[in-house]
Formats: structure tokens, sequence, C-alpha cells
């Protein structure tokens, strides 16, 4: 008898689990189709098409479940922006193995983390979205992730600039030219479609310019301060 009144407690039990887990998890289930269709939204219409019923729509789901859940739409939208790596997983995994051996970073190191930024602001259509309304607009989840970017940008600087240091060669400058050019060219090319200093980046040949142009500016800064890296 006593093991039977076990058997029959484990069953229940179970059971009782089972019922709790399925909730659960369709709550989970929701949770990321919501967050999830932020970024279709995005895509597709823009920042200013984050409404409550566009979301609801993308993910397939009552729009109230975005209260439920997020409190707001606001709410949604920085969880995603939060999510999202911005700055590239590719990009920090590179940081990542420089800083191992800092002494070593130098020209190639720079123009491969350069290229990689032109390379994914070419191809992420909501990367493009997100920097066009980093720009265009106050937002307190955008300086969150700016400033993220920053943190990270910073670790890699801490290293580079002081190779640069009574050499008269800004550095720092020099780059962020170079970063915001990048930007500026990609959302130019990809939302006015028109030619730059005559150039149209949408086309290989033109990209494969760019893409020497930067390579020659980082040679060119490394040369100027007579930093042989």
């Amino acid at each position: 008898m006593g093991k039977q009144k076990n058997t029959d407690s484990e069953q229940k039990s179970e059971k009782s689990r089972k019922v709790t887990a399925g909730p659960i998890r369709e709550k989970a289930r929701s949770i990321t189709r919501l967050v999830a269709a932020v970024g279709g939204v995005i895509q597709k219409k823009g920042y200013t098409g984050l409404t409550g019923p566009n979301i609801a729509q993308e993910a397939g789901l009552d729009k109230k479940l975005i209260w439920t859940y997020f409190g707001s739409i606001d709410n949604l939208v920085e969880t995603y922006i939060l999510q999202r790596d911005f700055w590239n997983m590719a990009d920090q995994k590179i940081i990542s193995e420089l800083l191992k051996n800092p002494e070593n970073i130098g020209k190639k190191d720079i123009t491969a983390l350069l290229h990689g930024q032109l390379e994914r602001m070419m191809k992420d259509k909501v990367l493009q979205r997100i920097i066009h309304w980093e720009i265009g607009e106050k937002n307190k989840t955008l300086r969150k992730v700016a400033d993220e970017r920053e943190k990270i940008g910073e670790h890699l600087f801490e290293i580079i600039e002081p190779d640069f240091t009574d050499t008269g060669v800004d550095i720092r400058a020099k780059l962020a030219l170079q970063i915001a050019g990048i930007y500026y060219l990609v959302l130019h090319a990809k939302y006015n479609g028109s030619l730059f200093c005559g150039i149209d980046i949408n086309k290989a040949t033109d990209l494969e310019r760019l893409q020497k142009a930067i390579q020659d500016n980082v040679n060119a800064m490394y040369d100027e301060a007579k930093v042989n890296k």
C-alpha cells in the first residue's frame, strides 16, 4: 500500500508539473515572438511603425500580451534593442582575441575591424534602421546601446592610443571620422540610393574601392606616426 500511495503521489506531482510547464513554455514562446516581431516591424516599416497592432500582427499574437508581459511598447522595444548585439559578436570576439596580446595590435587588425563594420552595416537592414534612429531622435534605450558600443571600443583605444603618443597623429579622431564615414555612406546608399562623390557602394566594384580606401587610410595613420605594427 505504501508503494501504491507513493506511486499515486508521484503521478499527481508529474501531472501538476506538466500543467504548470505548459503555460510557462507558452509564455516564453510568446515573449520570444513579440521580441522578434519588433525587428520585423523595424525592418519593414521603420521605427515609426512600432505600434501595438503592427507588432502584434507581425508576431501573430494578441496585442494585449505586449502589456501583459512587458508593461508597455517602450519596454518591449528596449528589450529587443538590448538583446540585439549592435556591435557585432564577431567584432567582440576579434577584440577579445586582440586584447590577449595587446602589444601585437596593429594596422591589419584595425583594418579588419573597420571592414567588418562596413560589411555588417551593408547587410543588416535592422542595424541600418537603428543607426538612423539613433542619430535622428533622442532615446534613452538607444543611448544605452551607444554607450555600450563606446565601452567596447574604449578597451581597444586604451591599447592602441599609447602607440601614437607624441607622434602628432590623433588616432582617435581619425578613426572617429573613418567609422562615421562608414555609417553615413551606407545609410546614404541604402536610403537615398544616389551617388556620393560619384561612388555607389551598392555596386561591388565601388564597395571594393571603399574597402581599399579604408585600408589605405589606416596604413597612412600608422606610417605618419612611424608606428611599425
